[in-house]
C-alpha cells in the first residue's frame, strides 16, 4: 500500500515537473516571439507587454508613440481635418458621431476636428467633445458675410416662398443660410485656410465599418478631388430653376467646361436634369477644387440668382453640378467600402451582415441601389 502511494506521488510530481518545464519554455517563446522584453510571468505578459504591442492593438496601433506621424501632436501626412457646422444643442448627436469615428478610424489617425457655429460654443459643448478624442479640436464662429441674406435678396419674396413651401425644411430660414454657407463659404473659413482636404461630418450619423486606411492619403495619392458615399435624387420643388441657371452659366462660360466631364450623370439623353446629386453630409474633398476659379464663378452666378432663398437650393446639388461640370470620373471616388447612415438614408457594403469589418444589413442600407448610384457605375 505504501509503495503504491509512493509511486502515485512520484507520478504526480513528475507531471508537475513537466508542466513547469512547459510553462517555462512556453513563456520564453512568447517573450522572444512577441517582444515582451524577457518577462517571465505569463500573466504579466498578457496583462502588460501585449497591451502595448501594436500588432495586437496596443501602443502605436492606436496612434500613440513619439515616432508615429499619426500621434495627436504629430505632423500628419496630409493637411486635413474633420469639419462640422453645428449648434450647441447638437452636442449629444455630435458626441455619438465622434465616438463612432474615433472607434472606427480616427482613434488610429488623430486628424483634427474643426467645429463651426453661428453662435459662440459653450464650455459644456467644448468639454463634451474634447472628452472623446486625443486629437486637436478647434472651435470657430462663422463670419457675418457668410451667414444671412446678401444685399440683393428680396426678403419679402423669400418669406413668401417659406410660408407657402410644402417640402422638407421648406419653412426654415436658417436651413437656407446653412445651404448657402456650405456651398460657397465653408472652404473660406479662417480655420480651414491651412488645410488641403476636409471630411465633412454631421451629428447623429453612423459609421458601420472599421476603416483600415487613411482616406485622405487615398485622395491625395490618386489625385481624387471629390469623394462621396450616397447619391439620391433631389426633391424637384426645391430646385425648380437650378438646372436652368446651370445651363445659363455653361452657355456663358463654355471655356470652363472640359471635354471629359460628368454632365451625362446629371442630364439624361434629352438634356433634362436627372436631379442626381452626391449627398454632401458625407464628402471628402480636395479643397483646391472649391477654391478654384471656376467653382467660385459658378457659386457667384447661383448666389446672384437667389435660388437659395426663392426656392431651397441645397449645397449637395450645387456641389454635384460643379463636380459634373469641372471634373472627370477619374478625379471622383466612390467610397462604397464605407458603411454610412444619415437619418433617412444609409449605405451598407454588400455582404456586411455575414463577413468583413462592417456590421450592417445591406437590405436596410439600400442607397447602393439608388438609380443615381447605378447611373454612376454605368458611366
Amino acid at each position: 500500500m505504501v509503495s503504491r502511494r509512493i509511486v502515485a506521488a512520484g507520478k504526480f510530481i513528475g507531471i508537475l515537473a513537466v508542466l513547469g518545464l512547459f510553462l517555462h519554455f512556453g513563456t520564453l517563446f512568447v517573450s522572444t516571439h512577441y517582444g515582451t522584453s524577457g518577462q517571465t510571468g505569463i500573466f504579466s505578459i498578457w496583462g502588460g507587454s501585449l497591451a502595448t504591442n501594436p500588432k495586437y492593438g496596443g501602443g502605436n496601433a492606436r496612434g500613440g508613440g513619439e515616432n508615429n506621424s499619426y500621434s495627436p501632436d504629430g505632423v500628419k501626412p496630409v493637411k486635413a481635418a474633420l469639419v462640422a457646422l453645428v449648434r450647441n444643442d447638437d452636442l449629444y448627436g455630435l458626441r455619438k458621431t465622434i465616438r463612432e469615428l474615433e472607434d472606427r478610424w480616427n482613434g488610429k489617425h488623430n486628424y483634427p476636428y474643426i467645429l463651426l457655429n453661428d453662435k459662440p460654443f459653450t464650455e459644456k459643448f467644448k468639454r463634451g467633445v474634447r472628452d472623446l478624442t486625443r486629437a486637436k479640436v478647434e472651435f470657430g464662429m462663422l463670419e457675418p458675410e457668410s451667414w444671412g441674406y446678401p444685399e440683393w435678396i428680396d426678403q419679402n419674396k423669400a418669406r413668401e416662398e417659406r410660408e407657402s413651401a410644402r417640402y422638407i425644411k421648406g419653412r426654415s430660414e436658417s436651413y437656407r443660410f446653412m445651404c448657402r454657407f456650405q456651398s460657397g463659404f465653408i472652404h473660406k473659413h479662417p480655420l480651414l485656410q491651412g488645410l488641403d482636404y476636409y471630411w465633412r461630418i454631421e451629428p447623429d450619423v453612423h459609421y458601420y465599418c472599421d476603416i483600415d486606411y487613411d482616406p485622405f492619403m487615398l485622395m491625395k495619392n490618386n489625385g481624387y478631388k471629390y469623394g462621396w458615399n450616397i447619391a439620391p435624387t433631389e426633391y424637384e420643388p426645391t430646385v425648380r430653376t437650378l438646372w436652368n441657371a446651370t445651363e445659363t452659366f455653361m452657355l456663358k462660360h463654355p471655356d470652363l467646361i472640359p471635354k471629359d466631364n460628368l454632365l451625362d450623370w446629371v442630364r439624361d439623353d434629352q438634356g433634362r436634369y436627372t436631379r442626381c446629386h452626391f449627398w454632401s453630409n458625407f464628402e471628402i474633398v480636395d479643397l483646391s477644387f472649391y477654391r478654384s476659379k471656376e467653382y467660385q464663378m459658378f457659386f457667384d452666378h447661383l448666389d446672384r440668382a437667389g435660388g437659395f432663398f426663392y426656392e431651397r437650393w441645397g449645397d449637395a446639388p450645387i456641389h454635384s453640378l460643379a463636380v459634373a461640370m469641372f471634373l472627370s470620373k477619374k478625379q471622383v471616388h466612390y467610397f462604397d467600402d464605407i458603411g454610412y447612415y444619415h437619418p433617412a438614408m444609409s449605405h451598407c457594403p454588400a455582404g456586411s451582415k455575414e463577413r468583413g469589418k462592417c456590421v450592417c444589413d445591406p437590405r436596410e442600407g439600400w442607397a447602393n441601389g439608388f438609380s443615381c448610384a447605378k447611373r454612376w457605375r454605368k458611366m
